[in-house]
């Protein structure tokens, strides 16, 4: 290897050139270091359009390599301050800051401080700092940094002093902690409560100034009054039991019991029998458990026997012929035996809403699983409004789950007077039962929550800040400044979990919750961000979205289209989430309208399982949901009330705009191990209950059953598959034993930490560095190195008249960037953009580290930027 020195574009000779060899003792390998002398007469004597210099080129057979330019230049110091300190009077605790800008000169003079002649040195009192562009920082006054203060400027030229700055460190006076509110004056009603406070936390000092405000506060308090409950009506007695009784239940909401009221007296539920004595019980006519009831009904019963005999037999014929031609025609259908279209069991129109008028004259029976539309559903699928659609129609339904619940599998069930919409109301009748399970069951259907919003409050200022809603994909981000320093807030944001307000029209499809954020009348400077998921596959070609806000009067308007220029507000689209700049707060949902069939809402299949009374059964349920947090944490909380556990980590499927159904199979069950109910191995569900947007989560159930109780394990495939789509498979391994069984985490432990931050911390970007970002890029730039420039580099191509009303464009990118990157807190991105602006941008590069404060500048420096 060889190193050769070049000068002002000129190679110095090797004459000149004095070379040192020494060997690495880590490494075992040769060191070579070349130097040249620079002399005071080459540098004066050199005439060129910049200062003299040189760099030095190595050489060897692998190639060059050069070196930067070193400049040399000749030193000197002038001899007056370009800005010298100024005394300054300061409140104690408050920030000290004492500009010096020292002579011009070469090399640039060092600064040092002298308070009251005596130097300062910052490494000995943390509270002060010298390093922040020659000024001194005093970051809290205290009365003892009360003095004279002098910059000295030097370098290996010359000295120079500036002119003395007098500082004062007052303290004003401030108030004490409020003293406990008194005791409301009236024991049950309005009255009032006081406080006090004195000017004593401190006591003013040197000149400062008094307490302002009052002393004393008064405010009205109300003592609340205790409210007794009362009980509410009976409710509907239930279908008559095999045990011959039915049962009714009440609750104590007439009002329910407030402020230590007394809770109701009495029974919340009652049973009696339904027959008149016409029951057998312990193969024993009732008559002869109980004489006095059978005597006053007299012989006049005893010729109903008969005739009920007869229609049981009649019943059982009926039931095998239907039963025989059912399974004929399953034999010739397209699919197989085994697969069977769940809109059987809407009856094309029968359980669920639809514009299409079902027959009323004609009676049906079908016989297969039943795809239910949430868990709560599947508890009460034994109601008789579920199989009593419509008047004077007969629905036999024949599931796995009808014999987990312990219904007989041969019943019927007669239609009375119900409406053909699918029961979604907590006013239930109940059917029968198992006896031993019959007291529970009741008890469990009237505790069970219902849950219509998820909520989230948070306390914000001037600072701003961020609210999360834990494990939904929903936040809320308040910039800095977008509330006025006086005021503070308390805001919230909830989800809509029950069934959504915005009914769509015609092709429209909801891809998002319904988020409502306020409180409605907060006014706010600053466009805030609000993050919503969605479930489309976000495509032009294939979706139109829109953003809709629900008015006061409940109704839903278009605010915008996604696609579409608009100075109101802006939408940021991503793969799963939409970010929206808002200036009001309401609620919010994103739709879509589908352009082809290619148009594709992603779906989050899973499948949980859990042991049935039975001990030798085995339930799965699989979901099919929209692919947003918040539907599967809805999942998720109504199987950890059932008792339900994750078998397999959740999965995405694409679900085409094609109009085909989709497919849900158990495949590859251990055979002499398990063995599944015949006709139950597949289900098929219609297209537009997948594709309606409906948030009540959809989900199809199995029962498997195991041949003996020594089987522990199951293994097997959950098959999901849209005809001619896509598909997925999920593998069930787990074990039926709640000791061996594995643990799969539903949501990642750091999505529900903190659902609030305030201030400075909620945010990735420093506020002195974002400052500095907008004041470089809001002023137009003739070469486009503007803000125009920094929205393109992050990836914000569209709509731009939308920044350009703003104040400060740059800081509503930024607070776009904050929402948009808020989980990865990746500042590379950003790092990157600022670096190829910055590249030709003057006003830029000139912002030196010493500019920033120690923690920005250590901040920045670790993540890049």
């Amino acid at each position: 290897m060889q190193i050769f020195f070049k000068c002002n574009g000129e190679w110095v000779h090797q004459n000149e050139h004095v070379s040192e060899e020494s060997l690495d003792e880590s490494s075992g390998l040769k060191v070579r270091e070349v130097f040249i002398n620079v002399t005071r007469q080459q540098v004066e004597d050199f005439h060129g359009p910049e200062d003299y210099w040189c760099q030095c080129v190595a050489w060897s057979h692998l190639g060059t390599s050069k070196s930067r330019k070193a400049s040399v230049r000749i030193a000197y110091l002038r001899k007056n301050f370009e800005q010298e300190p100024q005394g300054r009077e300061v409140p104690i605790e408050g920030m000290i800051v004492l500009h010096c800008r020292p002579p011009e000169g070469v090399p640039a003079a060092e600064v040092e401080w002298l308070k009251n002649e005596e130097p300062i040195d910052s490494e000995q009192d943390e509270n002060i700092d010298t390093r922040a562009d020659h000024n001194l920082i005093i970051r809290q006054a205290r009365l003892s940094d009360s003095g004279n203060y002098t910059c000295m400027a030097a370098n290996i030229v010359a000295k120079r002093r500036s002119l003395s700055a007098t500082v004062v460190v007052y303290v004003n006076g401030g108030w004490s902690s409020w003293t406990e509110w008194s005791a409301c004056n009236v024991r049950c009603g309005r009255g009032w409560q006081k406080r006090s406070r004195t000017c004593t936390n401190p006591a003013p000092l040197n000149g400062g100034a008094f307490c302002e405000g009052m002393s004393v506060q008064k405010i009205t308090c109300t003592s609340l009054c205790p409210v007794d409950g009362s009980w509410e009506v009976w409710g509907e007695w239930s279908v008559c039991s095999p045990e011959c009784e039915h049962l009714r239940i009440r609750e104590c909401t007439a009002p329910a019991p407030r402020n230590g009221g007394k809770f109701c007296e009495g029974l919340s539920q009652e049973s009696e029998n339904c027959t008149d004595g016409l029951c057998i019980l312990d193969k024993k006519p009732l008559h002869e458990i109980k004489p006095q009831r059978w005597s006053r009904r007299g012989i006049e019963n005893a010729s109903d026997i008969a005739l009920y005999s007869g229609l049981g037999a009649a019943v059982v014929a009926v039931t095998v012929l239907v039963v025989g031609i059912t399974l004929y025609r399953r034999s010739q259908s397209d699919y197989g035996v085994d697969v069977i279209d769940s809109s059987a069991l809407t009856g094309n129109s029968l359980l669920l809403n639809s514009s299409m008028q079902p027959d009323l004259r004609v009676s049906r029976t079908y016989s297969g699983p039943i795809c239910l539309q949430d868990p709560l559903d599947k508890e009460l699928m034994t109601e008789s409004s579920l199989f009593n659609p419509l008047s004077d129609i007969k629905v036999k339904v024949q599931s796995s789950f009808m014999v987990s619940l312990g219904v007989s599998e041969r019943a019927e069930y007669h239609g009375k007077n119900h409406s053909g919409t699918f029961p979604h109301g907590n006013n239930h009748s109940f059917t029968t039962v198992h006896p031993r399970n019959k007291t529970p069951y009741i008890q469990n259907l009237s505790s069970f929550p219902t849950r219509t919003e998820l909520r989230t409050t948070g306390v914000f200022g001037h600072l701003g800040g961020r609210l999360v809603m834990p494990n939904t994909g929903v936040s809320l981000l308040i910039p800095h400044g977008a509330i006025s320093e006086e005021n503070s807030w308390e805001i919230y944001m909830s989800i809509n979990q029950g069934e959504p307000s915005l009914q769509s029209d015609g092709s429209e499809v909801l891809l998002s919750p319904e988020v409502t954020c306020g409180p409605p009348d907060m006014i706010v400077t600053t466009p805030f961000a609000l993050t919503i998921p969605h479930c489309a596959d976000v495509s032009s070609e294939h979706w139109n979205i829109h953003l809709k806000k629900r008015t006061q009067q409940g109704k839903w308007e278009e605010v915008m289209s996604v696609e579409d220029e608009s100075t109101s507000c802006y939408c940021l689209l991503d793969p799963f989430a939409c970010h929206v700049l808002l200036d009001s707060f309401g609620t919010y949902a994103l739709t879509g309208e589908p352009i082809t069939d290619c148009a594709v809402k992603q779906l989050k299949v899973a499948v949980f399982g859990c042991m049935s009374c039975n001990s030798l059964d085995y339930n799965l349920r699989v979901y099919c949901v929209d692919n947003t947090p918040c539907a599967f944490q809805e999942v998720v909380s109504d199987e950890r009330h059932q008792g339900g556990q994750l078998l397999e980590e959740p999965k995405l499927l694409h679900f085409k705009g094609n109009t085909f159904s989709l497919q849900i199979s158990v495949l590859d069950i251990p055979p002499f191990l398990w063995r599944i109910k015949p006709f139950t191995a597949c289900q098929e569900v219609p297209f537009s209950r997948v594709w309606c947007g409906n948030r009540q989560p959809l989900h199809c159930a199995f029962s498997l059953e195991r041949y003996t109780p020594t089987t522990t394990q199951l293994s097997c495939k959950i098959c999901i598959r849209q005809l001619k789509g896509h598909e997925q498979i999920l593998q069930v391994q787990t074990s039926i034993l709640e000791n061996e069984r594995e643990t799969i985490t539903f949501f990642a432990q750091e999505d529900s930490t903190f659902p609030a931050q305030a201030g400075p911390k909620a945010f990735k970007i420093p506020y002195s560095i974002r400052q500095r970002i907008c004041a470089t890029f809001d002023t137009p730039n003739a070469k486009g190195k503007d803000w125009q420039m920094l929205a393109q580099k992050n990836s914000i191509n569209r709509n731009l008249s939308y920044f350009a009303t703003q104040s400060s464009p740059s800081a509503v990118i930024l607070n776009l960037w904050e929402a948009r990157h808020q989980h990865d807190g990746d500042l590379d991105s950003l790092a990157c953009a600022l670096e190829e602006i910055g590249r030709t941008h003057t006003k830029l590069s000139n912002i030196k580290e010493s500019q920033l404060d120690e923690a920005d500048f250590s901040y920045s420096r670790q993540n890049g930027l």
